[in-house]
């Protein structure tokens, strides 16, 4: 037998089997629920219109129906019962389902469904006799625990066409294993497996052929079907042991009405199926047969094979990229080890962060003590060789590179050789997937080492991508948060002006009151600041700001402030401070509140760059042109020491300052960005005789200025 033949596993991936039909899975979530009433039972076939048409023809049959108009679907409920109705959606789903495996339909099934549905039938009267909870689940597990063999016809019908035929017993699973290298049962429990039941459905259909022994304190429904599938197999003819029934602890004389009532209600239930057993008991099961080794040529079968698996690998690459997070991904790894390369018992090892150990990862159940290993890179055994060169590796007991990780993971797998399988990329090792497997499987997966160097490294290439991934979403959430950051500073910055302004004219407030003069304007003020922290709050909030419509008249706004740093206390005595505005009018369109904001900050620094006093002017130069365009430059100068060289090389961005308090160095950034919402320009020359920065805005109506004084040129 080839080992391409022996790898069944990998073609009942490719073999589109079926999955388990909605209406099944519904009504087993009803059962264990203990919510499968009448009501439930109705609503939820009336959904499915091949359900709804088999329950009414059995309804109007002859055995319910005796003349008159035909039942509908509540009288067809009502005459059956909810007990039969649940065998029959059970039965006519999984025979639907079973109809639907490839080449089953060019295949005699009649002793199939006979012995599958005397299986169930005792399985479900087993259940009820030990009072177990969900008798249709122990009906159900009855009709399923031999779909392995229908699985292995579907995945390789011409190694397996002639022993599907054979009687189901221990010695056939042993013929299977042997020319397979697996068993109906495993097939069975494999498939089920897939379909996600939360049941011990699965290891029932993995233990039916178990011995009786092994399976005392098993759980009730592993015992169930597995005295199902004894007695269904029993020749009638010969009587039962003394102890049939010990395992479900029932007695010899229920044990014998179960067999005794099943034939006939296996024949019913074939009949509402319509399956016809008629000569079923007249074929005579063949015995189970080795294969005869194939003669066709090694070298195609080997080239087939290398396709297939370059097949899978693409496959697999995609369901690892599809995977979120390491662990979960890890966790599929195993999962298709397990599937592709029958690796019952693994571990994943990845490298630490400094590439001096290999430590091992939790999953689910899996033993902690896997999760809490660790190898070290230096230790020198066989494990860390193979990830040190990027090489499968296969080590046995007793060899020469077994260290003391190695004997103790062949202790923990109960195993006599451990697969290495190095999780690698062309330029480093990321981890290493460990199996424990039995000595006589080692040569089936050399010759499989190629596709277990590619499988591993179809999960370093995921693996990476993973961590490039989790990279990037951290540098995003990095870069968000800090731009978080960015605007707390520049709100905190921003609030603090009006804040500032109104604390002092809160002094100026008090000393007026004090002297019983008018404090209408101070009033004002104070309104006019606290409306501009909320506009200010509401724009880091997200809420779009109150527009200012109209025009801003420039010298107003500078006249206001100026008056507003020399009344309040926010100017120091030493600084004196003079604005030069012509008598003309200089409007822009705009916030003045923006203007204001930009004026209040240049000056707050003006004033901080004279601890010592000086002067600060603010000067309207009027109208100037820049490329076609007409601003009213706006100059504001001091003669302070200056702006250091490595603070003006980066005038306009965050800085850190010398200045005391979190949010300073980002005021000139703050000034920037507003300067660019007025649409205009700003620049800075700084000497050590003081600094000047000069602010370009449009002027109102620039654009139609600019047209005139176009066209005056051009006359000239």
């Amino acid at each position: 037998m080839s080992p391409n033949n022996q790898d069944i596993r990998n073609r009942l991936l490719v073999a589109r089997l079926p999955s388990m039909p909605q209406i099944l899975l519904k009504l087993i979530e009803l059962c264990q629920a203990d919510e499968a009433g009448m009501a439930e039972l109705a609503k939820l076939i009336a959904n499915d219109a091949g359900m709804t048409a088999k329950v009414l023809s059995v309804a109007n049959s002859a055995a319910y129906h005796r003349g008159g108009n035909k039942v509908g679907l509540l009288q067809a409920l009502g005459v059956l019962g909810s007990d039969m109705i649940k065998t029959l959606v059970i039965s006519e789903s999984v025979f639907q389902t079973f109809s639907g495996f490839p080449h089953s339909g060019s295949t005699d099934l009649r002793s199939f469904w006979k012995h599958s549905l005397t299986t169930a039938v005792m399985a479900r009267e087993i259940a009820k006799k030990m009072a177990y909870a969900h008798a249709e689940e122990a009906y159900l597990a009855g009709l399923l625990h031999d779909v392995g063999r229908l699985a292995l016809l579907a995945a390789a019908p011409n190694e397996y066409g002639f022993n599907f035929l054979a009687q189901d017993d221990a010695s056939l699973c042993a013929v299977e294993q042997h020319t397979l290298r697996i068993s109906h049962a495993d097939a069975g429990a494999w498939l089920i497996e897939r379909w996600n039941l939360d049941s011990f459905m699965a290891d029932s259909i993995l233990y039916h052929h178990e011995s009786t022994m092994r399976l005392e304190a098993a759980h009730p429904l592993i015992r169930i079907i597995h005295l199902a599938q004894l007695l269904s197999s029993h020749d009638p003819a010969l009587p039962l042991s003394a102890n049939a029934g010990s395992l479900c602890k029932i007695n010899l004389d229920d044990l014998s009405l179960i067999c005794d009532g099943a034939a006939a209600q296996v024949k019913k239930a074939a009949e509402y199926l319509g399956i016809d057993l008629s000569g079923v008991d007249d074929l005579v099961a063949p015995p189970a047969r080795a294969l005869a080794a194939p003669v066709a040529d090694l070298a195609q079968q080997r080239l087939t094979e290398e396709v297939r698996n370059m097949a899978l690998s693409a496959e697999l690459g995609q369901s690892f990229a599809r995977q979120k997070g390491d662990t979960q991904l890890l966790d599929v790894v195993r999962q298709n080890a397990r599937i592709l390369f029958n690796l019952e018992n693994s571990i994943i090892f990845l490298m630490n962060g400094s590439g001096q150990a290999l430590v091992g990862v939790s999953f689910g159940q899996q033993q902690q003590r896997l999760a809490e290993f660790s190898i070290a890179m230096s230790g020198g055994g066989g494990i860390a060789a193979s990830a040190l060169q990027r090489r499968l590796v296969f080590l046995e007991r007793d060899g020469t590179r077994q260290g003391l990780a190695e004997e103790q993971l062949m202790r923990i797998f109960d195993a006599d050789c451990l697969v290495c399988v190095p999780i690698a990329s062309a330029s480093r090792c990321l981890g290493m997937m460990v199996g424990g497997v039995p000595a006589w499987r080692i040569a089936e997966l050399k010759y499989r080492e190629k596709f277990l160097q590619s499988f591993g490294a179809q999960a370093a290439t995921a693996l990476e991508a993973a961590t490039r991934d989790r990279g990037e979403i951290d540098h995003r959430i990095a870069s968000l948060k800090e731009d978080y950051r960015e605007s707390s500073r520049r709100v905190v910055h921003e609030v603090n002006n009006p804040l500032s302004i109104i604390k002092n004219y809160l002094g100026v407030l008090d000393d007026k009151l004090t002297r019983q003069e008018p404090v209408a304007d101070e009033l004002l003020i104070l309104n006019e600041e606290i409306d501009r922290v909320g506009n200010i709050m509401n724009e880091f909030a997200g809420v779009a700001p109150k527009t200012q419509t109209g025009a801003t008249e420039i010298n107003r706004v500078v006249n206001d402030l100026v008056r507003l740093f020399r009344e309040s206390r926010f100017l120091p005595p030493s600084v004196q401070i003079v604005a030069r505005m012509p008598e003309q009018i200089a409007e822009i369109n705009g916030s003045a509140d923006i203007l204001k904001q930009i004026l209040v900050n240049l000056l707050k620094n003006a004033v901080e760059a004279l601890p010592r006093g000086g002067h600060i002017e603010i000067d309207n130069k009027g109208q100037v042109q820049r490329d076609g365009r007409v601003f009213f430059e706006l100059c504001i100068k001091d003669d302070g020491p200056g702006i250091p060289a490595e603070v003006l090389a980066k005038l306009f961005s965050p800085v850190r300052s010398s200045k005391v308090g979190q949010n300073r160095g980002i005021g000139l950034s703050i000034v920037h960005n507003l300067v660019k919402k007025l649409d205009g320009l700003i620049s800075c020359q700084s000497t050590g005789t003081g600094t000047a920065f000069e602010i370009l805005l449009p002027a109102r109506n620039a654009a139609t200025q600019g047209a005139a004084a176009l066209s005056i040129k051009a006359l000239a």
